[in-house]
């Protein structure tokens, strides 16, 4: 039997850079993923193929699974000898119920680690601009939550002796009882002018942070709609935020686009529009998939090296036909003579990390911009031409090449599928809290976003990579498009900046 292990992770508070690497190396070999509505969906992507996700929704006052329902779940999970990892945003051992989930699997003798993670309530403070020890504000620092039990004729806060005690303050899940905890901390002397900040959504694109005092902070929340989750810090050390502030500057903070790319292939155009600020909705409306014909994949794979040219019309081509060959191959120089074309230079960048060149990259970044290059530059009569290409592609390709009197194979190396889950709950957000701007990187995206009949928010923007992509979104309907001078992630990246800056 599978020995089971149980490894209590934690998420950290949004930003995916911030999970440590053994939390994503766990992540990686997990059977079972176990987690609370995480504020990035990213790290759902860093699974195997076969691992089972169980969404156990905890967050605020919104559970889908109770406690006692998940301590019995891990322990089933474990007996079963599956290596279960469960994800807990921050930190499991702070205000995360960690500590009864590890006391849970020890008196059923299985198998645990703890996995630390970056608490929300250093993070957020840290990324507001607030150092939470500095020289000239005292050297103690004080966490304490701001949730009590309902029934407890007797909180567990001591706000008497919090009061009293010197130094910065933090707090948790105390958004909704901001009056009771000012009022409690003044009454036992604390100055009602004592500054406070509260940061909502800590280090992601949807980071906001207010500030006040005790006396003025609750009219405040109140009036700017602020609600959990967030963090608050209580100490005249927030007088230093003016000074460092830097996370919400940023050119796109606050505005909320949506990627439709799949999973594996979004993790770029994420990353660069989460670094300008932007608050991503992860919507996948496609997945890759094995080709049915695997058998005929690999054979023409095997026999590449006989070609004159090898055709790439997409990164996901790139990575299956070369994964494929060196599976194979162990000397590069295997491939022959074989010369390379690709159809831009997002493709380029997939062939050069396996320490290939391409030979030819047309100026205009589509299939008609590499016909053209090729009727340009190479006369390719009766030359043989290996196309690696999704099952559900334009077949303007191979016709064009045909119709210079190429002879062209065709190599499946994958299909493109609607995605009819919705593994992130984007879809769900984006329904109640709309977007700025929706991305679309392909017809395909563009089609299956279209088939989802999510409703679209009133300005809302189409952003585009390129003019295929744009003639089937105004085919769907869609008139206010913004479309990339430069036909790939990077030339999308500056459009949607200077659209919305």
């Amino acid at each position: 039997m599978k020995s089971g292990i149980c490894y209590l992770t934690g998420a950290g508070p949004g930003d995916p850079g911030l999970v440590t690497l053994k939390a994503q190396q766990c992540i990686s070999i997990a059977d079972v993923l176990v987690y609370d509505a995480l504020s990035s969906a990213e790290l759902l992507s860093w699974t195997k193929q076969d691992c089972e996700h169980i969404d156990v929704g905890k967050r605020a006052a919104c559970h889908k699974m109770r406690q006692e329902e998940i301590n019995q779940l891990l322990v089933d999970k474990v007996r079963e000898g599956n290596i279960v990892v469960r994800l807990k945003g921050g930190d499991p051992m702070i205000f995360g119920r960690g500590g009864e989930e590890a006391a849970v699997l020890a008196e059923a003798g299985l198998k645990y680690e703890i996995i630390p993670g970056i608490s929300s309530a250093f993070a957020g403070p840290t990324y507001a601009g607030i150092p939470l020890t500095h020289r000239d504000y005292g050297a103690q620092l004080t966490l304490f939550s701001g949730h009590e039990a309902e029934g407890k004729e007797k909180g567990d806060v001591d706000y008497e002796a919090l009061a009293k005690t010197p130094g910065t303050k933090i707090f948790l899940m105390g958004v909704a009882r901001l009056a009771i905890i000012s009022q409690r901390l003044t009454s036992y002397g604390m100055a009602p002018e004592t500054p406070i900040a509260l940061t909502r959504w800590a280090t992601t694109g949807r980071q906001k942070t207010i500030t006040g005092t005790l006396a003025t902070i609750a009219d405040i929340a109140k009036k700017e709609k602020f609600t959990a989750p967030a963090v608050g810090v209580i100490g005249n050390i927030i007088n230093e935020m003016d000074k460092i502030k830097w996370h919400e500057d940023r050119p796109l903070q606050g505005k909320r686009i949506v990627v439709t790319r799949s999973q594996a292939q979004a993790g770029g155009l994420v990353n660069e529009l989460t670094a300008l600020g932007a608050d991503v909705l992860e919507l996948p409306v496609l997945r890759i998939v094995d080709p049915a014909d695997k058998r005929e994949f690999a054979e023409l794979v095997t026999t590449a090296h006989s070609y004159d040219w090898l055709v790439f019309s997409s990164t996901n081509g790139v990575r299956r036909f070369f994964d494929a060959f060196f599976s194979v191959y162990k000397d590069a120089r295997s491939i022959g003579g074989v010369k390379i074309a690709v159809v831009g230079p997002g493709t380029q960048q997939a062939v050069e990390s396996y320490r290939f060149s391409a030979d030819l990259v047309p100026d205009n970044h589509i299939a008609e911009g590499l016909l053209d290059a090729f009727r340009n530059d190479h006369d390719i009569e009766n030359q043989t031409i290996l196309w690696v290409r999704p099952k559900n592609a334009r077949s303007v390709l191979t016709e064009g090449l045909q119709e210079q009197r190429a002879i062209v194979d065709e190599c499946i190396a994958y299909s493109i599928e609607a995605e009819t889950s919705d593994p992130t709950g984007a879809a769900e957000r984006f329904k109640r809290d709309g977007a700025d701007l929706v991305t679309f990187t392909s017809s395909s995206t563009a089609q299956y976003f279209h088939d989802l009949e999510l409703p679209w928010p009133s300005g809302c923007k189409a952003a585009s990579i390129g003019p295929i992509t744009t003639a089937k979104l105004q085919e769907l309907g869609k008139n206010d498009i913004l479309e990339a001078e430069d036909h790939n992630i990077e030339g999308l990246v500056k459009t949607i900046v200077e659209a919305l800056t």
